[in-house]
């Protein structure tokens, strides 16, 4: 495994992030893995190095938190946690979402409790809130950070105007920065290079890429999409533009490599994301021990040359944002 510094933190994090979304209960969405296989899939993660991982309360309404608290219980200090509040917890209570100082520390300490920890290493917020001034969020998350239950804050997928707003709000007021971005970007997906990147880089923001295989657009034909559990039940998939903007091309590209190579799809997928400058951690959410294997050794072994990665850029085409939302 490899390891690289977490934006400005100065802490040491894997270069794949375990994605914890894929796993809670199935009755949250039909494709999440059911705890048991969820605690296989984070104990191989911590066989193969890895020592970052990525949840969020709403993920399977806490159950995707409970479980990996669990199977990090006696060895907590080898780990690198991060997870996030924002969406509506409750539909009966309006303050259960949302980035007001209620929501944040009421939030915070459901997400302690069942992760079983005194301390979260990474606390993002999950989206940007239009309904609360950012500096009443970033007051709320720098008294959590003071009180010893955050060490650092992120971001998730916003405008770059906006990120460029709560940085300087940090400043302005003294208080705790954004350490990190967690944002939509991939091969098929590229909007971010354009104005959020360059930013992160600037302000030492580390990011965090999720969906890096674009919700598995990049790890099979494009013709053989839907024929997987998630291809068939993902509502999600269609509001992004994977298919659009010389999307269905970057995908017969990446079939075309990954026979070069002799690797699958998703490893040439992931490896073009390590050679990404910005990128600290693509963060990695899968079903399968095995493609989680996939995932390290395309880290490990998958090498591609700089003609590779002119090959797979070259179809890209400018589309909507997505990801916002």
């Amino acid at each position: 495994m490899e390891y690289t510094t977490l934006g400005g933190t100065g802490v040491e994090v894997s270069r794949i992030c375990l994605g914890c979304m894929s796993f809670g209960s199935s009755d949250w969405r039909p494709w999440v893995l059911e705890p048991e296989e969820g605690r296989e899939l984070v104990e191989r993660a911590l066989d193969l190095g890895i020592n970052f991982f990525d949840t969020a309360n709403m993920y399977s309404g806490g159950e995707s938190e409970r479980v990996l608290g669990e199977v990090l219980e006696g060895q907590r200090d080898e780990a690198v946690v991060a997870t996030k509040c924002y969406f509506q917890m409750d539909e009966d209570d309006p303050n259960s979402g949302g980035l007001s100082r209620k929501a944040i520390e009421q939030e915070l300490e459901n997400s302690l409790d069942r992760l079983g920890m005194d301390t979260i290493d990474l606390y993002q917020i999950h989206r940007w809130d239009d309904d609360t001034p950012i500096e009443e969020t970033l007051r709320a998350l720098d008294d959590a950070v003071r009180r010893g239950q955050v060490r650092s804050i992120g971001a998730s997928s916003m405008w770059a105007h906006q990120f460029a707003e709560a940085l300087h709000a940090s400043d302005r007021l003294g208080l705790e920065r954004f350490a990190t971005m967690q944002d939509h970007y991939n091969l098929a997906y590229r909007e971010e290079e354009r104005e959020m990147h360059p930013l992160c880089e600037r302000e030492d923001v580390g990011v965090l890429p999720w969906s890096p295989l674009a919700r598995g657009w990049l790890a099979r034909p494009h013709d053989e999409f839907e024929t997987t559990t998630r291809g068939e039940n993902e509502e999600f998939v269609p509001q992004h533009p994977y298919d659009e903007g010389g999307g269905v091309e970057v995908n017969e590209r990446v079939q075309e490599l990954a026979a070069d190579h002799g690797v699958k799809m998703a490893q040439i997928a992931l490896a073009w994301l390590f050679e990404r400058d910005a990128v600290d951690a693509p963060i990695v959410g899968t079903t399968s021990v095995e493609h989680l294997e996939d995932a390290v050794e395309a880290l490990e072994s998958v090498d591609l040359s700089a003609s590779d990665v002119a090959y797979l850029e070259e179809p890209y085409e400018p589309v909507r944002v997505s990801g916002h939302d």
